[in-house]
């Protein structure tokens, strides 16, 4: 069985979506952004640790999944929103501009792991202040990357994608299923 590193909604229904069986993980890892830190670098770093930090509470025979996303524009790395202040500034500066989200996958057992990354080119329409207040008060830029969901009720700011819709919600799925197979797990044969 798979077990996947993480406690995010969002990725254990992405997940389903393969079908295969799978149980979640709580994992805690620093996720400070190191000094000259590429953005990249940090969602390959950070998606592995937890694939690691999820191998250390299950055992080294399980295979575990663990993933990361990021909300990047201008090299910078969004985080989730420290305040509503901190919100209102984010959702300002991905108004009418491109920002990019690079999700990592990385899958491990034992001592083989296998990891890629996806980058999804979001762009956002010009937001007024009424809407990004308004959408604050929605309460689901709280506990987002980069202030927003595209899967929610954020999604409707979003003017297009370029790339992987699923990875900017947090869990690429053609990725992932690839990166499984590689791994021994073949979500075809049950």
């Amino acid at each position: 069985m798979l077990i996947l590193a993480s406690q995010s909604p969002r990725r254990a229904e992405l997940l389903q979506q393969l079908k295969v069986p799978f149980r979640t993980c709580a994992v805690e890892i620093d996720e400070s952004v190191l000094a000259n830190e590429k953005p990249e670098d940090y969602v390959c770093r950070l998606a592995l640790g937890k694939a690691r930090a999820g191998q250390q509470v299950t055992g080294a025979d399980a295979l575990v999944l663990g993933s990361d996303t990021s909300v990047v524009i201008d090299g910078r790395i969004l985080g989730k929103p420290e305040d509503k202040q901190d919100c209102l500034r984010v959702l300002r500066l991905l108004s009418n501009r491109v920002h990019q989200v690079y999700t990592a996958v990385a899958v491990v057992k034992g001592n083989i792991f296998r990891q890629c990354l996806v980058q999804t080119k979001v762009e956002f329409a010009n937001l007024s202040d009424t809407e990004i207040e308004w959408y604050w008060q929605t309460g689901e830029p709280r506990d987002k990357a980069g202030s927003y969901g595209i899967q929610g009720v954020g999604g409707q700011f979003v003017k297009r994608i370029e790339g992987s819709y699923s990875a900017v919600v947090g869990l690429p799925l053609y990725e992932t299923s690839q990166l499984l197979s590689e791994m021994g797990m073949s979500i075809y044969e049950r």
